[in-house]
């Protein structure tokens, strides 16, 4: 094999064409007009670079015809959203690398009805003065979750840490060691607790903390107890753990105040829809808790948000704290959760609300729809039964019964990877040698676009 010469490496280098060059080309002028100057230069500059390194590899310098070729492909790309819908198909359904909770048709609706508009997101029309933003979403969760009051920020780990900067910092804030959780992403809760500026104290053993425990570690330093839902994992077995109405009695002796973090923190029973009880927020209050936190975007189905609702004079005090500003919603996040937080005060979550929805759906609603895709697709499918998941950190180990579609081909991985690049993106999960397709997460107005992508993929396979 002949070797390239620096000579020859240096002739090749020299027979490229300049940016400026380029852009007097016609087809670049296209492409001027069609994404702008500085995306058109971005993506020369970009192809050149990658010539220059593939000739002093030992490459040749490309053709002419080939340069407007790859410099239009690299500026589609530059200009491509990063951000785009999926069908998932997986059967988890609060699926966190996917976005979590789909929003309702309404949320939707009134995102983009105030994101297109002034509103009167800091206006009180009928005093024709300055407003609240939260009071938008104030009402309907007092409401629901039988609050005194109620303040929304922008997800639940803010929540967290804003309650304990502007009751704990500086102070000691007690919790149970089964209770220091890690939540997407490798952020854990001492390390939330940290950046608040409160003194951690742990408390008891992984699987048994009693009230004892709590009380013993009460000193005058001491400003809160803190309850944190164990929501992406479950202990069983030897295992005990105080109650909330415990905390509550011990901590309103001492004149300290309880935060009860649920994580996710549905507002309807799941136990209805052969699901453990996941503790919804209108318990802890009623178990006394002086705060309760919770996501937005998970059971609740709505935007992410992370809500906090409790007694009027701690939230309050929140609502005055300088880390509120830093922490607050914009009018979009705002409008989407009063749509979905409407839904629960119409008793309609269950019809309107999608992950409800697809919580809520019988097995033989989803063999039907599974059946329906079979007759529509030819190669060696089968219909099988199969588990759903709650997923996103909600009801560790519990699972819903679903009929999966099961695709029998050669290379499952290589089919789902190629059905990963159809459009939109199709995931799906593969077990035993068999790509699998859980009807209860895809949205039906999708079932269309999940045939056509399944039919392209089988034939680019």
């Amino acid at each position: 094999m002949t070797q390239t010469s620096d000579s020859q490496i240096q002739a090749r280098l020299r027979a490229l064409p300049s940016v400026d060059q380029l852009l007097y080309d016609a087809p670049m002028h296209d492409l001027i007009i069609r994404y702008g100057r500085l995306a058109t230069v971005d993506a020369i500059r970009s192809v050149l670079d990658d010539y220059r390194e593939a000739i002093r590899s030992g490459g040749d310098a490309p053709m002419p015809a080939l340069v407007h070729d790859d410099v239009r492909l690299r500026v589609e790309s530059i200009m491509r959203a990063t951000l785009y819908p999926v069908i998932n198909a997986t059967g988890v359904i609060i699926h966190t690398n996917l976005g979590r909770a789909p929003l309702s048709s309404a949320a939707l609706k009134a995102m983009q009805e105030v994101g297109g508009d002034y509103t009167n997101l800091e206006y009180d029309v009928a005093k024709g003065e300055r407003g609240s933003r939260y009071t938008h979403t104030t009402r309907l969760l007092t409401r629901l979750t039988n609050a005194d009051d109620a303040l929304v920020v922008n997800n639940n780990a803010a929540a967290l840490m804003l309650v304990l900067a502007a009751f704990a910092r500086g102070r000691e804030v007690i919790i149970s060691r089964g209770q220091l959780v890690e939540i997407g992403g490798g952020f854990r809760i001492p390390e939330i607790m940290e950046q608040s500026g409160a003194k951690l104290v742990e408390v008891g053993t992984t699987n048994r903390t009693r009230i004892e425990d709590y009380a013993n570690a009460i000193t005058a330093q001491t400003a809160l107890i803190l309850k944190v839902h164990p929501s992406n994992f479950r202990v069983i077995g030897f295992a005990e753990s105080a109650s909330l109405a415990q905390m509550v009695a011990l901590a309103h002796e001492h004149n300290l105040v309880v935060l009860d973090d649920l994580g996710s923190g549905g507002l309807l029973d799941t136990a209805p829809f052969g699901l453990a009880h996941e503790p919804m927020p209108q318990e802890s209050l009623r178990d006394g808790a002086d705060f309760v936190c919770f996501s937005g975007d998970k059971l609740l189905g709505g935007p992410q948000a992370g809500l906090i609702v409790g007694k009027r004079e701690a939230i309050a005090k929140l609502r005055k704290h300088p880390m509120t500003r830093a922490l607050r919603v914009d009018k979009v996040t705002l409008a989407g959760l009063q749509a979905t937080l409407l839904h629960y005060m119409k008793d309609e979550a269950t019809k309107e609300i999608p992950i409800w929805r697809m919580i809520a759906a019988k097995p033989s609603q989803l063999r039907e729809r599974a059946d329906k895709w079979l007759g529509d697709l030819a190669g060696d499918w089968a219909i099988v039964e199969g588990q759903s998941t709650i997923g996103g950190g909600s009801l560790p180990g519990e699972n819903l019964p679903t009929h999966l579609l099961a695709y029998n081909v050669e290379s499952p991985n290589q089919f789902a990877a190629t059905l990963r690049r159809s459009w939109p993106p199709i995931v799906a999960r593969v077990e035993n040698d068999r790509v699998l397709f859980d009807p209860r997460t895809v949205l039906p107005e999708q079932d269309a676009q999940l045939l056509n992508g399944i039919r392209s993929a089988q034939k680019a396979g």
